[in-house]
């Protein structure tokens, strides 16, 4: 199984593949999206979801998501046309680091998608390239909410702490209008949802020759999280102005 599978597999029942909830998520996208018909970009779209909920709640809203795996576009394609918003969407296969547009965007999003650029800071960098005078930009990113492990460290990346992240968010330009840092039970929600999607799959289907690497992979997935770094991970989302425009 290619990554691409696995991860739709485990965000079966967690279609946000970031640990927030729906109230979450709504919430944002309340406080980040413009009004009247404006235009709204996710780098690193996946199977669509913000953009699908954003759609799904304002109809003059134009949409266009930028992911490399086409199975993910796809279930984008697939769920855009079953609410009736596809002639809102427009969705492109490609490297979300090198993608141009003729258009500015009112909202660049960008939840859980850092690490396709480099990191938060490079993520914001091509963010700003799509940005329209007034935009906003979602961002999610993690951070170390407690001392991590050389393993946990080696496992997610060195991240800091979320003052760190803040003033290095500040320091590059941006001010920030809202944010929302995942709650225990939200993290906790995407960690068990993600393993038991996966191992349920398996379970459901015992003659797939995919089935022992499924079960092996939400069985390791399930060790890391409760044993390296679950009391240590913390996940920001934040809504960001241009300081300057």
């Amino acid at each position: 199984m290619n990554r691409e599978q696995i991860s739709r597999l485990a965000h079966a029942d967690h279609p946000i593949a970031a640990p927030l909830d729906d109230e979450s998520v709504r919430r944002l996208l309340d406080r980040a999206l413009p009004q009247g018909g404006s235009r709204v970009l996710d780098l690193g779209c996946g199977g669509g979801e913000w953009l699908l909920r954003a759609l799904s709640t304002h109809p003059k809203l134009q949409a266009e998501g930028v992911d490399i795996a086409e199975g993910s576009l796809a279930h984008a394609r697939a769920s855009a046309e079953a609410l009736g918003v596809h002639d809102r969407l427009v969705l492109h296969r490609a490297d979300a680091a090198e993608f141009t547009s003729p258009h500015a965007f009112d909202l660049v999003i960008s939840v859980g998608a850092t690490h396709a650029f480099g990191g938060l800071l490079p993520t914001l960098a091509a963010a700003r390239e799509h940005l329209a005078p007034g935009g906003r930009v979602l961002v999610g990113d993690g951070f170390w909410a407690g001392e991590p492990s050389a393993e946990a460290v080696e496992m997610l990346g060195e991240l800091t702490g979320l003052p760190a992240l803040m003033d290095r968010v500040t320091a590059d330009g941006w001010t920030p209008v809202h944010g929302h840092i995942s709650t225990r039970q939200e993290l906790d929600d995407y960690e068990w949802a993600w393993t038991g999607s996966l191992a349920s799959w398996a379970l459901d289907n015992p003659d797939h020759p995919d089935r022992c690497e499924a079960i092996t992979t939400a069985d390791t997935h399930r060790a890391e999280w409760l044993r390296v770094y679950r009391d240590v991970f913390g996940f920001v989302t934040l809504v960001l102005r241009p300081t300057s425009d």
